[in-house]
């Protein structure tokens, strides 16, 4: 694997997301021969059984994205102690119909921003509990549970802390080595 491709899967669609900032952040930590792209799941319907044989453009489009990448990250907030419904919904619908998951056996890396101490430690668990049931092999190690404080991102996007730079700098290099070990 020269080129990898990592789909990036943000859990918040709000548009001054602190998790939409940790992902372009993280994109531009990453090694050389890297990159990042965001698919959307604003646009998915709700997950509805009745319609697996006839799935909706988006969806088919969100399956194609995954399906072409060699990995995926998910940025994600924690809302209310668990990850937030469109992330559910955007799992749900590539996952289905049973047999034809997008999910099953991409390397996945799992990280969040928040603004309190325990940064995104619940919502975390609970994906990668989801994750284990749909067969995604996902990093463990180093968790990654980061704290929103004055001065993380600048302007431009680049994280600001220096000691939460190097911490995140080696976070991304140990994913995109999952992924080369992982990858297909």
């Amino acid at each position: 694997m020269s080129q990898l491709k990592i789909a990036v899967v943000i859990g918040s669609i709000r548009k001054d997301s602190l998790n939409r900032k940790l992902a372009l952040a993280l994109a531009n930590l990453a090694p050389a021969g890297v990159t990042f792209e965001h698919v959307r799941i604003d646009d998915l319907p709700l997950y509805n059984q009745d319609q697996d044989g006839n799935q909706a453009q988006s969806v088919r489009r969100l399956k194609g994205e995954i399906a072409a990448a060699d990995g995926v990250l998910f940025v994600t907030p924690e809302y209310n102690r668990s990850i937030p419904g469109v992330l559910k919904n955007a799992i749900d619908n590539a996952s289905r119909p049973y047999g034809q998951s997008a999910w099953a056996g991409k390397p996945a890396g799992v990280i969040g921003i928040s603004v309190g101490a325990l940064g995104t430690s619940l919502a975390q668990q609970h994906l990668r509990n989801i994750l284990a049931y749909l067969d995604v092999p996902t990093l463990g190690q180093p968790e990654a549970f980061v704290q929103n404080k004055e001065g993380l991102f600048d302007d431009k996007g680049h994280v600001g802390i220096e000691s939460t730079r190097e911490f995140l700098k080696g976070w991304v290099e140990k994913y995109v080595a999952w992924v080369k070990a992982h990858g297909k």
